[in-house]
């Protein structure tokens, strides 16, 4: 077939189907079949060596495709616009994911659509070692190429230089790039000196053109461009750490990736050019770049590499802020342990008189969009007055405290002693949300049987029905209701409720809302200076937890509105409110309750505790983990350490041990 395709070609040349024929002879039947790649090029490497006529078709074939078919945006990092935004790509991929843009075979980055057909071409391209790829540069032989068709492409290669300099450049002066980092304003930008660098030894260049000692071409020039373009990947690495303390935004995360492509891109391509009449110390870098450009082609409407690339640094900056957060959650020392079950005890008061005021609303039978807004705002409203109280609600300690352990785990990877201290911060967590949850239940079962029976002894009726009593119950029966599976949705919703908070502290930084604040004129006649500081303080502080708690509200009371909405069994089912719809049907039933009833009913507690903390706390550290690029390599080291630590000491999974606060009341 590849003999057939060769003899065809030098009959009638067309160097474009010459290519796509090749590449479809080169492809595996399956994309993990790298040595059947490998074997079809070496015997491809033999055919040319042995045959210098077919050597020769390709290689004028390849240069032709490189000198005529406008090669310069195959060049560029992407097919898109660089100054295009998130939202405007991610439409972009989608939409032609399912309607694919035209082919212009005037341009060979559109033919490159034609060699390359597969999505998963880009598996075995790169699977094939560079070795091999290289066997076949020197096969082809290009040193023997036409002179015209070298300086061309070589034209063509310089061409795309100027124009990713250009752009460099010209994202080197977006606003939202000087605003986090404003250096760039007031001393000389590596983004335009490198362009100015470049500009003059394009011009040097095209004076030296027409010499035939080439040699005497100023390749030193190329060391300075790529000094210049260091430069400015440090800058663009300042950034990311500065946005760990002044936040950053959609925006300037795709703006700093955008940047970082082109950059390493130019330093490719300009390599290239500093060894294109020296092949055999170009070889690694064409290898490089052809790689690169297979895999963009196979992922140009990536839609989920796309969202991976943006929401990287984004996510980083959510969990570090949800890790300093959790940090609040997790305790040491039996003083901060039992004054996290007080401070959950409180939130077990306001959970019951909260599930106390949904139970009334539901007995109004409103509309269910009228329902579902009232329910959003009691829970919301009263999540909210249990973070302003300083109480704890058990629950929201998974999704802020997986990022203070995903944080450790990155250290614990780096020496295996780190590891101990990993075993020590799961401990910690783990005796933490058992007092959480036991605070929240313990008081909010009791509180609930009490307002029953204040009602009964005001109203002569009970809160409840004996049905209703019966209904709650049911509700929370772990293997003949949609408990669980409502317990794990409840999960979802505190996962994303961490998330919320995360974002929303990073605004209020980024945004420098505090500031903003301080600087409103009738803010200041209103609540004067002294007093508006402290508010902007507490904002500063707060935002991401008030937020996040909110939303975690609207979260659980608009998911009952979902399931009528679209005729779903959708609900939510969470430890604490299930805990007080328990106290209100006890009293319901005027305790008139079997011992097997009431032990299956703590069971049913027991289990959607469990899935609440078990999806929440799975899901928080998955992203935390992904956020920071965290492949944690001693998991045996680590469960084998979890095993023996809770072998010699269980009780420190349940209770701080004395030595810790003896150590504390010292330091104190």
């Amino acid at each position: 077939m590849i003999e057939q395709a060769f003899a065809q070609h030098e009959q009638q040349p067309d160097a474009p189907k010459l290519i796509a024929t090749l590449v479809a002879e080169l492809r595996p039947a399956k994309s993990h079949q790298t040595e059947v790649a490998v074997k079809a090029i070496q015997a491809l490497c033999f055919l040319l060596n042995s045959d210098a006529n077919k050597a020769k078709l390709l290689r004028e074939a390849i240069l032709q495709l490189l000198a005529k078919h406008k090669p310069i945006s195959l060049y560029l990092i992407a097919r898109h616009s660089v100054f295009t935004g998130f939202f405007s790509e991610m439409r972009r991929r989608i939409s032609h994911k399912f309607l694919p843009e035209a082919i212009n075979e005037g341009y060979l980055i559109d033919l490159f659509a034609r060699f390359f057909t597969k999505n998963t071409d880009a598996i075995w391209v790169s699977a094939v070692p560079n070795e091999v790829w290289q066997q076949l540069i020197v096969a082809i032989g290009f040193q023997d190429a036409p002179s015209h068709l070298k300086a061309e492409s070589k034209q063509n290669l310089l061409a795309a230089t100027q124009v990713l300099s250009y752009r460099i450049a010209a994202l080197g002066l977006e606003p939202e790039l000087l605003r986090n980092h404003p250096e760039l304003e007031q001393y000389t930008s590596p983004f335009l000196a490198q362009h100015a660098v470049l500009s003059e030894f394009l011009i040097s260049i095209n004076t030296l053109s027409g010499q035939p000692d080439q040699e005497a071409w100023p390749s030193h020039d190329i060391d300075h461009i790529l000094v210049m373009l260091s430069q400015s990947s440090a800058v663009i690495s300042k950034i990311h750490r500065n946005s760990a303390q002044v936040g950053t935004s959609i925006q300037l995360t795709h703006i700093t990736q955008q940047m970082t492509k082109q950059i390493a891109r130019l330093e490719l391509l300009l390599r290239i050019f500093a060894s294109f009449d020296k092949p055999d110390s170009a070889h690694t870098e064409v290898v490089s770049l052809f790689k690169q450009l297979v895999y963009s082609e196979c992922h140009k409407n990536d839609v989920s590499e796309h969202w991976h690339e943006n929401m990287e640094v984004m996510a980083l900056r959510v969990t570090e802020n949800a890790s300093r957060t959790g940090e609040h959650y997790i305790t040491d020392s039996r003083p901060e342990y039992f004054g996290l079950m007080r401070s959950a005890m409180g939130a077990g008061v306001i959970i019951a008189l909260m599930a106390m005021l949904k139970i009334l609303l539901s007995k109004m039978q409103l509309a269910p969009l009228t329902e579902a807004i009232l329910f959003s705002l009691n829970y919301g409203l009263g999540f909210i007055l249990i973070h302003i109280l300083h109480f704890t609600v058990a629950t929201k300690q998974p999704a802020m405290t997986a990022a203070a352990i995903a944080a450790s785990i990155d250290a614990a990877d780096s020496q295996s002693k780190a590891v101990d201290n990993l075993v020590a911060m799961i401990a910690n967590t783990t005796r933490s949300q058992m007092v959480a949850i036991f605070g929240n239940v313990v008081l909010a079962i009791p509180v609930a049987m009490l307002l029953a029976w204040i009602t009964l002894l005001a109203t002569g009726t009970h809160f409840i029905t004996p049905d209703k009593a019966h209904h709650l119950l049911e509700s929370i029966d772990p293997f003949n209701s949609g408990a669980l599976i409502y317990a794990g949705i409840a999960g979802v919703c505190l996962f994303l409720s961490g998330l919320i908070a995360g974002y929303h502290d990073n605004m209020a930084i980024y945004n420098k809302i505090p500031q903003r604040l301080r600087a409103l004129s009738w803010l200041q006649l209103l609540l004067g200076k002294s007093l508006l500081a402290r508010v902007a303080n507490y904002i500063e502080n707060n935002l991401g937890a008030l937020a996040g708690n909110f939303y975690f509200g609207c979260l659980l009371g608009g998911m009952t509105a979902i399931g009528v909405l679209f005729g779903l069994p959708f609900d939510i089912r969470h430890i604490a409110f299930s805990s007080a719809f328990v106290g209100f049907a006890a009293v319901g039933l005027e305790f008139m309750l079997t011992w097997q009833a009431a032990l299956y009913a703590a069971l049913g507690l027991v289990l959607i505790g469990l899935v609440n903390l078990s999806v929440s706390f799975s899901l928080a550290l998955y992203v935390a983990m992904k956020s920071r690029g965290v492949r944690f390599k001693q998991w045996r080291l680590l469960i084998a350490r979890l095993a023996t630590r809770l072998n010699q000491h269980p009780a420190e999974f349940v209770l701080p041990p004395k030595k810790l606060e003896k150590q504390s009341g010292t330091h104190e």
